[in-house]
């Protein structure tokens, strides 16, 4: 059987017999592809991203998006918020981000190692195990991204790094 592009985007529509558990393996897949488009909705063309980007919003922070890795299949980045401070600008929450372009997943792999705000350190202390703490990662990325992009923020569709890169 041959498949269309219109039928697999008609296809992921389709209701399904089953529903993954909360906090589950198979539920934290669907979280890295939720991440994927929200990362989309602000960096654009991921397979093509290098350099250093920044994007400026009116009344909000400062984000920076920096590939530090390439392959094929594959890209790192980090992702922060530059937070004004009187010893200069603080990375915050500074989160190591994979780009899977294969598989259209974005997982948080590491998020700033100590945390200033009551509430992510909470967060962090109750993460005992490695699938919560992906979770935690995760869900903390998800939500970010979707907050940059209703704050306004985008990265230049273009690909090419900053001056100066």
């Amino acid at each position: 059987m041959r498949y269309s592009r219109q039928v697999l985007l008609t296809d992921t529509e389709t209701v399904v017999s089953w529903r993954a558990r909360p906090r589950s393996f198979v539920a934290l897949m669907g979280l890295y592809e939720s991440n994927f488009i929200r990362l989309g909705w602000l960096a654009g063309g991921l397979a093509a991203l290098s350099g250093r980007h920044t994007s400026s919003v009116r009344g909000d922070c400062e984000l920076v998006l920096t590939v530090t890795e390439r392959s094929p299949y594959t890209s790192d980045v980090n992702l922060t918020y530059l937070l004004p401070d009187a010893r200069g600008a603080l990375q915050y929450p500074d989160m190591r981000v994979r780009i899977y372009h294969d598989a259209h997943l974005v997982e948080a792999r590491q998020w700033a190692d100590a945390h200033s705000q009551p509430l992510l350190r909470a967060l962090r202390s109750r993460a005992e195990r490695e699938l919560d703490q992906r979770w935690a990662r995760n869900m903390m990325l998800n939500k970010w991204l979707e907050y940059c992009v209703e704050r306004g923020h985008r990265f230049p569709s273009s690909t090419e790094p900053e001056a100066g890169e």
